[in-house]
């Protein structure tokens, strides 16, 4: 009874510091009164589960960390619990996400920390409070120029520069090439190809999934043109990472594209700490394809997405038995 209570105080304290909602809004999340809620938020704040994260682990999130670990293989997984209805829930996935930064950043281990592009990685950068880390070094995983933009809006490395004084190192040319010839040339350039050497060493990466549909980030950032993704879609392609695709079984889709990427091998993801993080209702289809291609090594997710991965319904959750013992996530 008492590890019930514990979970539903963090879930408590998530929703109030993380969330933003008013206690009052707690209170209707979690189907309690108000000064119940009150009293939730007030617990996990004498217990020391707030700091500037939330630190416990609410018991339904572990439940689902552990049947994703085992059923996908995963040596790394962390579930964020339902802020809100957005279809991405960049607040969650931004504040879990940035949390597993800061904690590797803190642990020193990897000196070499590769780092993708979107949305959701740049959320994660948003929300990670300054730290520094002059003995990392950051290294674009991908092109990040765009037909629209002069950079892709949702690069990171500046972003994770400013943050913690680290030395990056940028990846300036297209994510895809106009042809494999101009991709060869560009990937021979000494600077491109010292990133790229750059990138092969690094031990721990952070990665995007796309979609493969009219709403995927390579379309509205202008990497790609829609009718290009069209024909990677009519090829059975279901989800991407790196700018390698993959159908719904995991198995990798060669496409038009392929032979133009500039970006890290997918082949030598299977080799690092490599760790998506990635969720929403769009989502699932695509997660689930990068998952099934045995290329991850962790996933950062959020739990209405975790539930779709697993099988249960996405629907609201309620207040599940934790287990006796608490769950170590790498």
């Amino acid at each position: 009874m008492a590890n019930d209570e514990t979970s539903l105080a963090t879930r408590a304290a998530w929703l109030h510091f993380a969330g933003g909602l008013t206690q009052g809004e707690v209170a209707t999340r979690l189907n309690v009164q108000s000064t119940k809620a009150h009293r939730l938020i007030a617990r996990a704040s004498r217990e020391g589960l707030i700091r500037v994260f939330i630190d416990g682990a609410v018991a339904e999130c572990v439940e689902l960390e552990e049947q994703l670990s085992a059923r996908y293989g995963l040596k790394f997984c962390q579930v964020a619990p339902d802020l809100d209805d957005e279809p991405i829930p960049f607040k969650a996935l931004a504040s879990v996400g940035a949390r597993f930064l800061r904690a590797a950043l803190e642990r020193g281990q990897d000196r070499i920390i590769g780092v993708g592009h979107g949305r959701t990685l740049a959320a994660c950068v948003d929300h990670l409070p300054r730290t520094p880390a002059q003995s990392v070094r950051f290294v674009s995983l991908l092109g990040g120029l765009t037909r629209k933009f002069a950079a892709n809006p949702f690069d990171v490395i500046h972003r994770l520069a400013e943050r913690t004084g680290a030395e990056a190192y940028v990846m300036p040319v297209p994510f895809f090439a106009n042809s494999a010839e101009d991709r060869a040339i560009i990937a021979s350039q000494r600077g491109v190809r010292d990133v790229l050497a750059l990138a092969r060493e690094a031990t721990l990466l952070l990665v995007g999934i796309g979609t493969v549909d009219q709403e995927a980030s390579l379309v509205s950032s202008g990497m790609i043109e829609l009718a290009e993704l069209d024909g990677i879609k009519r090829a059975g392609a279901a989800g991407e990472v790196l700018g390698a695709f993959f159908d719904a079984r995991g198995r990798l889709v060669e496409t038009e594209l392929t032979a133009r990427t500039l970006a890290l091998d997918v082949a030598g993801m299977k080799a690092k700490k490599a760790i998506a993080v990635a969720g929403g209702r769009r989502k699932g289809a695509a997660i689930r394809a990068i998952l099934e291609s045995g290329h991850l090594y962790g996933l950062i997710t959020d739990e209405r997405t975790a539930k779709e991965l697993v099988g249960q319904s996405p629907g609201p959750s309620a207040p599940a038995k934790a287990r006796k013992a608490p769950h170590q996530t790498g």
